[in-house]
């Protein structure tokens, strides 16, 4: 949508509402719901004021310390969210409503760095320099429950119902029982200008998956946030709830499988630098342990790597082999890397980000790429395997040279605190598992 026409739809009464959104670190949106025209007299042009703590809280929004940029000492005081108007568009499943992304500024106008939208346009900006972009999709994996959002927090996440009582994997009968729900998602997020392509049935109980056409990397990032949260939204409004959590029961966990590519002012690269290519994916292979605290920031993002459950544990890559972190797909202009250890929980700014600096280090540093793996790399016992845990996560990126080069320190101690908040939380918890286990008989 043009800035125009939010003018012409304000005039006529058809806008009231511009939702103004940051991405926060868990890959939620953040912001505002400002009336139309105050938006265009003053926000479009000065931005909005959102108070600093937004990228400084746990997954509860709760204050935590840790953080250098937003603090009890600092005073939690604002940042300035500033509209990229390209990213203005319809939000049809809220009523007369409009939406529009920001990206954060503090007051002497210099970036907020640790932004997770911006981490990513450091990266871009990096290939821009070389007269390259990147070109992503995302595929988000999530289960859907008959229960509503308040059914389920009351049942402490118990008992609920999935919408498929069984594999309904490439099912069209079993699909068919979802579907009103599912058309609607995608017909919504038709109407808010992303470009959908397939639906389909997954493999846990209520599984399901819609996927998106490629974009440039910031686009996807965009439009996966919206997406996302534009699902809940209309999942609640239908009684309904949907989770994108990595591992929710010990079936099939969510993953987000994404999907990469970069281009030059000809088109497409990798078919035509072959040696590109195979630098780009060797830097993946050599990164990707290091990295892994972007693809995967939760406690619960690790129970997901499990061997048989179409998650990788090992870091290999293979032509169209789905139990390898990295399948190679696609020919020609087509040709692409997926990268599979990303789970439906991850934040996909960071993400993307994280692919990009890998790939950048191993065409810096002219890495060959290692045969591809055929056969089942669940067996595979001579190559590298991803992190078991956040805790080694954590510590591979705090000891990463390539965080600290890509990302500078500002940023790592940023989302390194992040993991220790996660930690910390964890390590605090009493399960439902400790309480079975050791109530009556320990």
């Amino acid at each position: 949508m043009k800035l125009e026409a939010l003018r012409a739809g304000v005039q006529t009464g058809e806008i009231e509402t511009v939702v103004l959104a940051l991405c926060d670190m868990q890959g939620r949106l953040q912001g505002k719901r400002l009336d139309a025209r105050h938006f265009l007299d003053e926000v479009a042009q000065h931005g909005a004021e959102g108070c600093n703590y937004l990228l400084a809280v746990d997954v509860e929004m709760a204050t935590v310390g840790g953080y250098a940029m937003s603090s009890w000492e600092r005073g939690y005081g604002d940042f300035v969210m500033r509209p990229d108007l390209s990213t203005l568009r319809p939000l049809p499943w809220e009523a007369a409503s409009v939406l529009c992304l920001a990206d954060l500024a503090w007051a002497d106008g210099s970036e907020v760095s640790a932004s997770p939208r911006q981490v990513l346009s450091a990266q871009l900006a990096r290939l821009a320099q070389r007269g390259w972009s990147a070109y992503a999709a995302t595929e988000l994996e999530f289960l859907v429950f008959r229960d509503s959002y308040e059914e389920a927090w009351y049942k402490r996440y118990h008992g609920l119902v999935p919408a498929n009582l069984y594999n309904v994997d490439y099912s069209l009968l079993g699909t068919s029982r979802v579907e009103p729900l599912i058309r609607r998602i995608r017909n919504a997020m038709r109407d808010a200008e992303l470009t959908v392509e397939t639906s389909k049935g997954e493999c846990n109980l209520g599984q399901h998956e819609i996927n998106f056409r490629y974009a440039e990397a910031l686009r996807c990032a965009d439009d996966h946030v919206i997406y996302k949260n534009g699902t809940k939204e209309i999942a609640a409004q239908e009684g309904v709830s949907i989770s994108f959590m990595a591992k929710f029961n010990e079936r099939e966990g969510n993953s987000c499988h994404i999907h990469l590519s970069l281009a030059d002012a000809d088109g497409p690269l990798f078919e035509r630098e072959p040696e590109i290519f195979e630098s780009f994916l060797a830097g993946q292979l050599a990164y990707t342990r290091e990295l892994a605290l972007l693809l995967a920031p939760n406690i619960n993002s690790y129970k997901r790597f499990a061997p048989g459950s179409f998650a990788p544990t090992t870091i290999a890559w293979g032509h169209d082999n789905r139990t390898c972190a990295l399948r190679v797909i696609g020919s020609g202009p087509a040709l692409r890397l997926e990268h599979r250890a990303g789970g439906a929980d991850l934040n996909p700014y960071m993400a993307l980000a994280g692919l990009l600096a890998a790939g950048l280090a191993g065409i810096e540093q002219k890495l060959r790429l290692e045969p591809p793996l055929t056969g089942n790399a669940y067996a595979e016992e001579q190559r590298p395997r991803l992190p078991g845990t956040l805790r080694e996560a954590r510590e591979l990126f705090a000891q990463s040279r390539l965080a600290q080069e890509a990302f500078g320190e500002e940023v790592v101690a940023h989302y390194l605190n992040a993991a220790d908040i996660e930690l910390a939380a964890y390590d605090a918890a009493v399960t439902d598992w400790e309480r079975i286990r050791g109530f009556e008989r320990l």
